[in-house]
């Protein structure tokens, strides 16, 4: 780091030209946003470079140096990536271009690339307590040591990047979260303030799930769906009108995006239906002409939700095939393609998230595989989803006190789930009531203590509700503040009966 501090300012005096080069999803943006501002603060000439998520993909892209020294680069810093990229940096120092990583990823071997510097807390030899910051995470780091202060008023960012990237929310992440959501809620950065108010959410308690479903989806489908600049720019104006016209123009980005996401869903699960024998398959591996890369990601996420095992979805193409995958709680990933590295032209990612480049000749042998390497790792068990309980009460042990309680464990997220209880020998009280989004509303008693509960895509289960003698809850209970009231719901995570 001090090394770091000293070749940015270096730079600074000598009026070297500066480039940051960053990812296009949510982490990779508030990145780059942050860093941006910091570097022009001191009076740094700094332009970025946001790859094209289809059209160039993740990491430094192959003609970087080249672009560099056209734009006449002196120093080039990377945020979100860089510690793969060994041959672009090699050229790029050939160049005379200096280097400096900034990166949050597992390096793939033993090799780092020859930067001038690494700020990376997953390196070997690296010291730092704490090693499972975001990209932004690492990128605060930076502008704080660069500032020599702390940049509270960033936290807005800086939390909204780390939820995005579903970084343990522990240790160090946990203090970025959870300051940074207060800072979110009432930010002053007009692009924050246009997004939050196009996604509906103005005035309300600020959560990791509001960032996690709302936010992170808007800034990410600009760049799912054509180029990260608009969410970047969104981000980096101080324009009021500007802002809401960007803010605009991501929002239909969202609503495009979700369309094709749905028709590569259903085709993608025509393809299982069809080709997938699940006793031999344990991890998914779906393939067709004409995905649009962008939405890989969420479609393969959405596939391991649904069966219950990794999911890797690819768009074929007649050279190089692009793929997204996700996995399940006992399957690392990135070590699984690691295994099956000779079938792959490049990849990277965490345990349970990654993505691959592949030869279309090359993907049943991979399928082969990795699904072989799946049935060594993975138990029967591993492939069953399910819901870690917390603890067992009976309906008196809730009250408001007790749930204000549960939300001093806020905010919550990976590595620190929401508590889950269970009670169990419920009666239904009254007829369950079935609202939009296959929600259902019903009450429960256990003859002495009588709460409103509430199921999220949950309606299908209204019949055996209404049959039977006995009912069985998960759930998390939470406040629900309606016409300046509070009471006590059950929010149902699920049920069953007897």
């Amino acid at each position: 780091m001090p090394e770091v501090v000293q070749r940015i300012k270096q730079a600074g005096k000598l009026k070297e030209k500066v480039m940051i080069f960053g990812d296009y999803d949510a982490d990779g943006i508030t990145s780059v946003a942050l860093l941006k501002n910091s570097l022009l603060k001191i009076g740094l000439d700094v332009i970025h470079y946001l790859p094209h998520r289809v059209k160039e993909g993740y990491g430094l892209t192959k003609n970087i140096a080249k672009i560099a020294k056209e734009k006449k680069i002196k120093l080039l810093i990377t945020v979100d990536c860089g510690i793969s990229n060994i041959l672009e940096i090699a050229e790029l120092k050939k160049y005379n271009i200096d280097t400096i990583i900034t990166d949050h990823h597992e390096p793939q071997g033993r090799e780092l690339p020859p930067a001038l510097s690494i700020i990376n807390p997953k390196i070997k030899n690296s010291n730092y307590k704490y090693r499972d910051l975001a990209g932004v995470g690492v990128t605060y780091k930076l502008c704080q040591a660069l500032s020599d202060s702390r940049l509270v008023d960033e936290l807005d960012l800086v939390a909204l990047g780390t939820i995005a990237d579903v970084v343990p929310l522990t240790g160090e992440n946990r203090i970025i979260a959870k300051e940074g959501l207060l800072r979110l809620a009432k930010t002053k950065k007009p692009g924050l303030r246009a997004l939050i108010d196009n996604a509906g959410i103005r005035n309300k308690k600020f959560t990791s799930t509001f960032v996690s479903f709302i936010l992170a989806p808007r800034l990410n489908a600009s760049g799912r769906m054509a180029s990260a600049e608009d969410s970047l720019n969104l981000l980096l104006t101080d324009d009021v009108s500007e802002a809401e016209k960007l803010a605009k123009v991501i929002e239909q980005h969202n609503r495009t995006r979700q369309k094709i996401e749905g028709k590569i869903m259903e085709e993608a699960e025509a393809i299982i239906n069809k080709e997938i024998n699940f006793k031999d398959h344990q991890v998914i591996v779906v393939a067709k002409e004409g995905w649009h890369q962008g939405v890989l990601g969420i479609v393969a996420s959405k596939l391991a939700d649904r069966f219950y095992r990794p999911a890797i979805v690819i768009s074929l193409d007649e050279e190089l095939c692009k793929g997204s995958a996700r996995s399940i709680k006992n399957f690392h990933l990135f070590q699984a393609l690691l295994e099956c590295k000779k079938f792959l032209h490049a990849f990277g990612g965490h345990a349970h998230a990654a993505g691959l480049v592949i030869t279309k000749d090359n993907i049943n042998d991979f399928k082969e595989s990795i699904n072989r390497l799946a049935h060594e790792q993975l138990r029967l068990e591993d492939l069953l989803p399910s819901l870690d309980v917390d603890i067992e009460v009976v309906l008196a042990d809730l009250n408001d006190q007790v749930i204000q309680e549960l939300e001093r464990l806020e905010p919550f997220g990976t590595a620190n789930p929401e508590p889950l209880f269970y009670t169990k020998g419920l009666k239904l009280k009254g007829e369950p009531l079935v609202l939009g989004r296959e929600t259902i509303k019903f009450w429960v008693t256990d003859g002495s203590v009588t709460f409103q509960a509430i199921g999220f895509g949950m309606s299908s289960f209204r019949e055996n509700l209404r049959s039977a003698a006995n009912l069985d809850l998960v759930y998390t209970p939470r406040m629900d503040n309606w016409q300046d009231e509070s009471s006590v719901i059950l929010e149902v995570k699920d049920m069953f009966f007897s």
